[in-house]
């Protein structure tokens, strides 16, 4: 995706949140202070069936569905498949959670860490960042610049959708995905509200009914931005 297509959504994001766009910006700067500027590009990706693994308490349950895919792993989904014999090919995340066992998980495999940084985890950046011997590729949720990237979506779960989608995946699968954990905090429903949506998004954009949103899609609406331009 084109950041001149994701911008509008963006904006939509900042307005509901309250969020301040300098703030992300501010983070895209530490973020570049700490990553290295080498081409790190997941390009195996593209043709490949790519199974989005979330952090919902069911990813455990769900683990048989993997088989012959490109597993990309959103926050902790990475830690979790790990500890049960399966390791991601990438691991998505802006660090919140158990960023220790993330760090210590790529470090010592040979897993792509895609980081994100925010206005709201500069101090998680600086804590965990830089990783000598992980290849990692950082993103933005504003505009890119330097070596940061931005490939569209919000959330870690939906942002791995969008990386998938952006190095053209012939199919995205999902697991280990709840949009109605009634144990999540106000804030946090919101942003799977978001989740929810941009995938909707997502699907048209790519022709593809996504099952994890089948019980969802009468009820979903697009971004209001969102128009015949880029849906």
């Amino acid at each position: 995706m084109k950041y001149s297509e994701w911008a509008p959504v963006y904006y939509d994001i900042l307005t509901d949140f309250g969020f301040e766009q300098v703030d992300d910006e501010h983070a895209r700067e530490v973020l570049a202070t700490l990553t290295q500027p080498t081409p790190v590009s997941p390009e195996y990706i593209q043709g490949r069936n790519v199974l989005i693994a979330g952090a919902a308490p069911s990813l455990e349950e769900d683990m048989s569905a993997i088989e012959d895919h490109t597993i990309v792993a959103a926050s902790d989904a990475g830690v979790r498949l790990a500890d049960n014999g399966i390791l991601p090919e990438i691991i998505v995340t802006d660090l919140d959670g158990e960023p220790e066992q993330t760090v210590n998980l790529v470090q010592e495999n040979d897993i792509l860490l895609v980081v994100h940084g925010h206005g709201d985890n500069i101090e998680t950046l600086k804590q965990w960042l830089p990783i000598q011997t992980a290849a990692i590729l950082p993103t933005t949720q504003t505009a890119p610049a330097m070596h940061i990237q931005n490939f569209g979506g919000f959330t870690d779960g939906d942002r791995a959708a969008f990386l998938a989608d952006h190095f053209d995946a012939q199919s995205l699968s999902f697991i280990g995905w709840s949009f109605t954990d009634p144990t999540v905090t106000d804030a946090k429903r919101q942003k799977l509200d978001w989740a929810a949506k941009l995938l909707h998004w997502l699907e048209i954009r790519r022709q593809e009914q996504f099952d994890i949103l089948d019980q969802y899609r009468d009820t979903l609406s697009l971004p209001s931005s969102v128009t015949e331009s880029n849906v």
